[in-house]
């Protein structure tokens, strides 16, 4: 998840320097492209599907299931909307403001979000849950800051916070384990 969301972050600096005229339009529209297909596809689908795989307890994973069926609906939906388009990024102030024609887009934001989220707030690992809880607070800031550059925002969040994901996939799972084993003595 961290080298995706790392790619990802790349990827916008290609947006980026394709608006500003840097490198040739058509790198630009490419990397537009990639990005959307990150962020409105894969990212909803990946991440409930990735919380999901490692979570050791069969009871939330069940729990999980429906946020993973959300984000499946809605990346279907938004990949759809992307190959429909028109599709268009714009500079705005600090971010990229992102365009797609969707339809009823709080509805499909709200899915996104509970899909993204959900499944982070029902882990039994204590950190993932810290994690999720401050994604809907990041969240609530970028909505109430921009709305226009909300996805470009919280994708740099999740870009950063992918250390932190990757900080516990390497010692929160035996950090658990340990406290676990000393629950039970």
């Amino acid at each position: 998840m961290p080298l995706l969301l790392g790619a990802h972050q790349i990827d916008e600096a290609f947006v980026w320097l394709g608006l500003q005229g840097h490198i040739p339009s058509s790198v630009g529209r490419v990397a537009l492209w990639i990005y959307l297909l990150i962020a409105f596809v894969v990212l909803p689908i990946v991440i409930p599907l990735a919380v999901r795989a490692f979570e050791p307890d069969r009871r939330r994973r069940w729990l999980m299931a429906p946020f993973a069926a959300a984000g499946t609906l809605v990346g279907v939906y938004l990949l759809a909307v992307v190959v429909r388009g028109p599709i268009d990024a714009q500079l705005g102030h600090f971010h990229l403001a992102y365009s797609a024609p969707i339809s009823h887009g709080l509805l499909v934001v709200g899915l996104y979000v509970a899909a993204v989220c959900g499944a982070l707030l029902l882990s039994s690992y204590r950190h993932v849950v810290i994690f999720g809880a401050l994604n809907l607070i990041a969240v609530a800031i970028l909505a109430r800051l921009t709305i226009d550059g909300f996805a470009s925002l919280w994708c740099a969040y999740a870009a950063l916070a992918s250390a932190a994901i990757a900080v516990h996939m390497r010692w929160g799972k035996r950090i658990h384990e340990r406290a676990s084993v000393q629950a039970a003595t």
